[in-house]
């Protein structure tokens, strides 16, 4: 699906290849998609918002019940979207944007 992932200073780089068969394709349609694991999640946070802005049609997805914090997104326009955190934590928000412009989105 992916290799290289790195997100580091507010970028995500890497190549995402293109799937175009499988339960994500019969789901989403093919395309390229970006799988994430968030293990840096406060752990008094009673929201965890992810996504990509602008998305396909989810929007921000709640992350916070998920028991294996994982996502995967599907990447349109890499130089558009931006993927997006927002955490809640004692009343206090904070959102993150992640620049996806570095991204290489392969056709095959």
């Amino acid at each position: 699906m992916q290799s290289d992932l790195v997100v580091e200073d507010g970028a995500i780089t890497g190549t995402l290849k293109f799937i175009d068969s499988g339960p994500i394709a019969s789901v989403w349609e093919p395309g390229n998609f970006m799988a994430l694991q968030f293990a840096d999640i406060d752990e008094d946070a009673t929201s965890v918002l992810v996504g990509l802005e602008p998305s396909v049609s989810s929007g921000l997805v709640e992350l916070i019940d998920d028991p294996d914090k994982n996502g995967v997104f599907k990447v349109t326009d890499k130089d558009a979207q931006k993927f997006v955190v927002i955490q809640s934590c004692n009343g206090v928000q904070r959102k993150q944007e992640f620049d996806l412009s570095g991204l290489t989105l392969l056709d095959e």
